[in-house]
């Protein structure tokens, strides 16, 4: 399993689906340390959906400290708005308010027990957040949409490479929060 430390606590706010012409994205909260990060802040049915499960947690808007995007998808970042201006990590760089600072995610440490991976896949652009817990190494990740794939995702403009990169997460973690369902635990019949 991946070199993470195994202190961070991850809560999955929203439980992301495809019900077309229903789509919200899973949205997480990762508390480790003095940082507090949301992943995916994307489209849910009502704001509420993140507000509420983050104020029942003890957390409010203003102690975010990071938000990291999958991919740059509408669904994935549509409600970045609802936290204050904190560091936003992509595949390449990371924003604040209008300071563009260029860096590849690949290997970004925000803390001992968060790592940033570069996984091309679903989108050229895609990054997998790998987290330590006590109990698992976790995976939040759009290399699959569901932990049933889709085998062939519609959006992948190469094949092999989200093959690889599917390989490499399952080599890493023990539990996969992929962008539109429940959690999963990699199977043999995981769709490579």
């Amino acid at each position: 399993m991946a070199d993470l430390a195994r202190t961070a606590r991850l809560d999955v706010l929203v439980e992301g689906y495809v019900r077309p012409p229903n789509v919200a994205g899973t949205v997480s909260l990762i508390r480790d340390q003095d940082r507090v990060v949301i992943v995916d802040p994307g489209m849910v049915a009502d704001r509420e959906q993140i507000l509420g499960p983050l104020r029942a947690l003890g957390v409010r808007p203003e102690d975010v400290t990071d938000i990291v995007l999958s991919h740059h998808h509408l669904d994935h970042n549509l409600n970045v708005a609802l936290f204050p201006v904190v560091p936003v990590h992509d595949f390449q760089s990371v924003i604040e308010g209008d300071v563009f600072t260029r860096r590849p995610a690949e290997g970004t440490q925000l803390t001992p027990s968060i790592r940033l991976l570069a996984t091309p896949g679903h989108t050229p652009q895609d990054i997998t957040t790998l987290v330590g817990t006590p109990d698992d190494v976790v995976a939040l990740t759009h290399l699959w949409w569901t932990g049933e794939g889709p085998a062939e995702d519609p959006y992948c403009l190469d094949r092999q490479e989200l093959r690889d990169n599917r390989d490499r997460c399952l080599g890493l973690a023990t539990l996969v929060v992929p962008g539109h369902g429940p959690a999963f635990r990699p199977q043999p019949s995981t769709p490579r």
